[in-house]
């Protein structure tokens, strides 16, 4: 099929959305719907993967609908990363609910596994380290603890990925059961420098071969929606975990480029080349994309808490109507008023690794307003960037600017402040969806619009350079509070 416009699913933690991008990078139409969050118990998050299946159709049919299906190229998937989804080989039906990312469940596994000496020899393969972050802790868990996947998984039906993989599965009417290798190197199964899934890590943590899907590279050929979907047969040839579509959505290819992602969660990519990355920081190697085979890889520190945290400050505390309010109070007010928020609501990320962690709330007093703490819960993102550009920069490998993308990034006070804080440039794209933009990339260039992701970088477009203000004082004293509070959790 021949067509000016890509069609990208993006499959976030609470949304899945649907895109349309031509070759110049422009969106050409989006349509989004929400889906429900599942909270069984304290530390368990889960999702309904028909649910998200059925909100991606849907999402898939109204903006095809709009511009006409004759347009339609090719698709690119991405996807929010290490959630698990289960479903039955013969009836294409989940048979549990998907653990999320977010999900802490298997903290006791990893520290049953980090207390007989395992992370040493998971950190060296992989590039991770033993958190219940990671895909293949979920995996273990589910074929001990949900019997249907446990039957399933005895009888030959079990099929066992990621978010993408769930969808391309559904997409080709099972004719497909891959995963790309981006992907692939967030389950704690697959050695940076292994083509396929380790054998040994696959036995540490008793999760069959069978039931994983096969890796492959982030663009080419991977199967075709069923005409049923969208009245045509549409190739897949786009497939890659949301951060590191980001990073190239960012055009972050080459090493020292440098991305950060303020969504649910934040995310900062260093582009580290064809060098396997080992870092003493805790900071996590990744597979950046892989194409023909070859690997390009990233540094990558994960924090767990970001837009997330205004959500909550939004629907658990009350304290604002809406995300939009809380650039106006944080500018309301000269500063925190002594005010940090540490935001460990599901523990700390890194480079810091403390699941157990709680959040915290210092410097109170009768003078502390809303707008303190809006503000406060606003600098946290500086603070925890702060803390991995640290890292990063232990790692060898410093940042001399930092591009930004994602909800939270389209606040101009928070883009501010990270400049100030980190003290460095920082850039953020006019058209910020670049999560969706990178996957739409791989798909252009699989569909030969492009000779390299390097030419489609052109997709990019124009930016906004936000340069650091802030007086040397002021940043010491910010710095230096945020530590103290760091400390006490």
């Amino acid at each position: 099929m021949s067509g000016d416009l890509v069609l990208v699913i993006d499959a976030g933690t609470t949304s899945t959305r649907a895109l349309l991008f031509g070759r110049d990078g422009r969106c050409h139409g989006v349509m989004q719907s929400e889906f429900a969050q599942h909270y069984p118990r304290p530390g368990q998050v889960e999702h309904d993967a028909d649910e998200i299946w059925r909100a991606t159709l849907g999402c898939m049919r109204e903006v095809v609908g709009v511009v006409g299906i004759e347009r339609i190229a090719a698709i690119g998937v991405t996807n929010q990363r290490e959630t698990v989804v289960a479903w039955d080989r013969t009836t294409g039906q989940p048979l549990a609910r998907a653990i999320v990312w977010q999900d802490r469940r298997t903290a006791p596994m990893c520290d049953r596994l980090r207390s007989e000496g395992a992370e040493p020899l998971v950190q060296s393969r992989t590039g991770l380290l033993l958190d219940p972050y990671f895909s293949g802790t979920k995996m273990r868990w589910m074929l001990d603890n949900e019997p249907a996947v446990a039957g399933a998984a005895r009888d030959g039906r079990l099929a066992l990925g990621t978010v993408e993989s769930w969808l391309v599965w559904k997409l080709t009417g099972g004719a497909r059961h891959v995963t790309d290798a981006s992907n692939a190197s967030r389950t704690l199964l697959l050695a940076l420098d292994g083509a396929d899934w380790d054998e040994e890590l696959l036995d540490l943590f008793g999760v069959p071969r069978a039931v994983l899907p096969e890796v492959t590279d982030s663009l080419g050929e991977f199967g075709a929606a069923l005409p049923e979907w969208l009245d045509a047969s549409v190739p897949v040839r786009g497939l890659a975990g949301d951060q590191q579509a980001a990073t190239i959505g960012q055009g972050c290819l080459a090493p020292g480029e440098v991305k950060a992602t303020y969504g649910t969660g934040a995310f900062v990519l260093a582009a580290m080349g064809d060098a396997v990355p080992r870092s003493g920081h805790r900071l996590l190697g990744t597979v950046l994309v892989q194409d023909k085979g070859v690997r390009s890889f990233a540094l990558e520190g994960s924090v767990f808490v970001a837009g997330s945290l205004i959500k909550w400050l939004r629907d658990a505390m009350g304290l604002v109507g809406s995300a939009a309010e809380t650039a106006a109070l944080a500018a309301s007010v000269p500063d925190s008023g002594g005010v940090v928020l540490v935001p460990a609501l599901s523990g700390l990320g890194a480079p810091h690794w403390r699941p157990d962690a709680s959040a915290a709330l210092t410097g109170m007093t009768f003078s502390t307003t809303r707008a303190h703490v809006v503000r406060a819960a606003l600098e946290a993102m500086a603070h925890q960037t702060l803390d991995l550009m640290d890292a990063f920069a232990a790692d060898r490998a410093p940042w001399t600017s930092l591009r930004i993308d994602g909800g939270m990034s389209a606040n101009d006070w928070v883009a501010q402040d990270l400049a100030d804080i980190l003290d460095l440039p920082v850039e953020r794209p006019v058209m910020v969806e670049t999560t969706a933009l990178g996957a739409g990339m791989l798909a252009a260039v699989a569909s030969g619009w492009f000779g390299s992701l390097g030419e489609a970088e052109a997709m990019r477009g124009s930016v906004t350079r936000f340069e650091p203000r802030m007086a040397p004082g002021v940043r010491a004293a910010r710095i230096a509070r945020w530590r103290e509070a760091l400390a006490k959790v």
